[in-house]
C-alpha cells in the first residue's frame, strides 16, 4: 500500500492517477507548465470547464501541494495567481509525455 496525504493507494500508478487523474487536472497542469496564470486566464484556456469544476480542481491540486495560489490584496480588485510548486514541477515530464502521446494519436490514428 502507498500512502499520500492521508489516503491509501494499492499501487504507485493509482497514487499518480489519484493526484492528476480526471478530466481537468492534467489540462490545468499543462497550462501552468510554462507560466503563472490568473483564474480568468485559466478559464479562457479551458472554455468548456464550469467555474465550479475549475475551482474544485484548483483547490484539490493546491491541497495536494501541486500548485500554489497567491492572492494579491494590496488594491481592489482581488488578484489571484496560480503556479506550479517545486513538487508540481516534478510532473512536467509526465504532462509533456501525455501531451506528446495525444499529438501522436491525432496525427497517426485519427
Amino acid at each position: 500500500m502507498y500512502q499520500f496525504k492521508g489516503k491509501e493507494y494499492p499501487c504507485c500508478t493509482s497514487l499518480t492517477m489519484g493526484i492528476i487523474g480526471g478530466k481537468w487536472k492534467t489540462v490545468i497542469l499543462f497550462h501552468l507548465m510554462e507560466k503563472t496564470l490568473r483564474y480568468n486566464e485559466l478559464r479562457k484556456e479551458m472554455p468548456t470547464v464550469t467555474e465550479r469544476t475549475l475551482s474544485l480542481q484548483l483547490k484539490t491540486l493546491e491541497e495536494d501541494g501541486i500548485i500554489k495560489r497567491k492572492v494579491y490584496t494590496s488594491k481592489p480588485p482581488l488578484k489571484v495567481e496560480y503556479s506550479l510548486t517545486d513538487f508540481g514541477k516534478t510532473l512536467v515530464p509526465l504532462i509533456q509525455s501525455i501531451a506528446g502521446w495525444g499529438n501522436l494519436v491525432v496525427e497517426k490514428y485519427s
